[in-house]
């Protein structure tokens, strides 16, 4: 199992346009992928449930990644994050 953790830096948070964004890329992995905000986990490859973590600008997400591409993927989901939230 990998694990990082991302302060959001987009000012709309991650609304609509990150959020299928990432649900894509997790849906492309092989690997399981949760998102953890406010307190709420959130399976990665399920738009709605990535919506209803509502992560705003300046909170921590926590990207946890678990399987057999977990190195590749984490490090996928890792410069996605820097590059679009």
């Amino acid at each position: 199992m990998k694990e990082f953790t991302y302060v959001i830096q987009d000012a709309e948070g991650l609304h609509a346009r990150p959020a299928g964004l990432i649900v894509k890329l997790a849906q492309a992995m092989d690997s399981r992928v949760t998102l953890t905000a406010n307190e709420k986990t959130a399976d990665c490859k399920r738009l709605f449930a990535v919506m209803k973590l509502a992560a705003k600008c300046g909170q921590e997400l926590r990207v946890t990644v678990e399987g057999g591409d977990e190195d590749a993927a984490c490090q996928a989901l890792q410069d996605f994050c820097q590059a679009e939230l």
